[in-house]
């Protein structure tokens, strides 16, 4: 049987009663997180809210400020979050992911689902740190921040090459089991970043001198030459922020104290450098036998956080009234003064990297060779020594908001 021919006329419409034209349906919502680059002001914060609810899984991105930095990074109200600067954070405690946010300085890259499309995702099954890490690419890996000490064998044991006929780029080669290798630096890396400077805008003679004269250490920003496609392919730039902290010095160290009979036993006092006439708050006359001398807390010490939250730019009275409102409990973020000169000179806060840093048996911080982030929070144990409870997973974070309450929200 031959079917008559049709054809659309658009001066005439569809002349064939037969055809009948339905609405397209509705096209499936992306699975694809996508990356969005948020950029602040000094003193400004992001322009949305975060927030976490038991009865609404993930932590959803609320309030996005019309015209503000989240706004214009490509936030949406109801995208879920999915990672904080490269980190998974969706089954993270929510005030270290809120942490996580005011620590990364002046950008900050979050990678996001839509909630259409994070619910298809939850009702398929689907697992979404794959989800996130199938948006990178298989080579993919974070860049590395490292800090090389000097030695007498092998003085830094790094050499830096320009690229033929690419400005600006060049790579390092490392001395064997050297003190770059020993610090994370591979031959091959890209270097990215050197003592808080782009590399860049560096020429290789003074990059060289650099290498050459530095007295005792270098701090550099490297990544593999795979990964830095990588990134280049997502139009995402290489910051310290993003990166694996490998052995940087001066690590700050939380202590949690319990009140004892006489108090915690030191003294917070308010003090102005010599040098750069700036005003620290610094711990002072610790008792011996006191609950801050057996945490760990040594005299001269700068305050840095209390519960969490950051106190540098706060006003004493304030900070003092923060302590005194912890009741019998409190928990203190310090740094010694070197340490934050250090951090000061990388334009880094010395927190970025603090939850990097494992506490183990004798108490004392230290930060694994190229350490992988960790999720965990610090606490205390029945001994006094400090310990890192895990509160990474859903069911201990429903039991975390039932103590609290339904919903966990905070501006940042």
């Amino acid at each position: 049987m031959e079917f008559p021919r049709f054809t659309f006329n658009p001066k005439e419409g569809i002349d064939n009663p037969a055809l009948v034209i339905a609405d397209d349906p509705e096209p499936e919502p992306s699975l694809v997180p996508r990356m969005c680059h948020l950029k602040r002001l000094p003193g400004q914060n992001f322009g949305f809210r975060l927030q976490r609810d038991r009865n609404i899984p993930g932590l959803q991105i609320r309030d996005v400020e019309s015209g503000g930095p989240a706004a214009r990074g490509g936030l949406s109200d109801g995208d879920a979050l999915l990672e904080v600067n490269e980190e998974y954070v969706e089954s993270m405690d929510f005030m270290r992911v809120i942490r996580k946010i005011q620590l990364c300085g002046l950008h900050i890259f979050l990678l996001v689902l839509r909630r259409d499309a994070y619910e298809q995702a939850a009702s398929a099954g689907l697992d979404f740190q794959m989800l996130a890490k199938a948006s990178k690419g298989d080579y993919w890996s974070r860049p590395r921040l490292c800090h090389i000490s000097r030695n007498a064998e092998h003085g830094l044991g790094i050499r830096i090459f320009s690229l033929e006929g690419q400005r600006g780029r060049y790579i390092v080669s490392t001395v064997a089991d050297g003190p770059a290798e020993e610090a994370g630096v591979r031959s091959g890396d890209g270097l990215i970043w050197i003592n808080g400077v782009m590399a860049s805008a560096l020429t290789l003679s003074f990059l060289s001198r650099t290498v050459l004269k530095s007295t005792d250490s270098v701090t550099v920003l490297v990544i593999d030459g795979e990964s830095e496609r990588c990134y280049a392919r997502r139009k995402m730039p290489i910051l310290p922020a993003l990166a694996e902290c490998c052995s940087l010095p001066y690590p700050a160290k939380t202590m949690r104290l319990l009140k004892g009979e006489e108090g915690y036993g030191f003294l917070l006092r308010q003090e102005k450098l010599a040098v750069t006439q700036r005003i620290v708050h610094v711990l002072r006359e610790v008792d011996a036998g006191s609950p801050a001398e057996e945490a760990g807390m040594e005299d001269g010490d700068l305050l840095l956080a209390v519960n969490g939250e950051q106190v540098e730019s706060m006003e004493h009275e304030n900070i003092v009234k923060a302590v005194r409102q912890s009741g019998d409990r409190v928990s203190l973020t310090t740094i010694p003064l070197a340490g934050r000169d250090f951090y000061r000179g990388l334009g880094i806060s010395p927190l970025l990297f603090h939850d990097q840093r494992t506490i183990p048996e004798d108490g004392r911080q230290t930060v694994p060779h190229c350490a992988k982030n960790q999720s965990e929070t610090p606490g205390i144990n029945g001994d006094g020594r400090l310990t890192y409870p895990r509160l990474d997973s859903q069911d201990d974070e429903a039991d975390y908001l039932s103590d609290l309450s339904a919903t966990l929200t905070r501006q940042v």
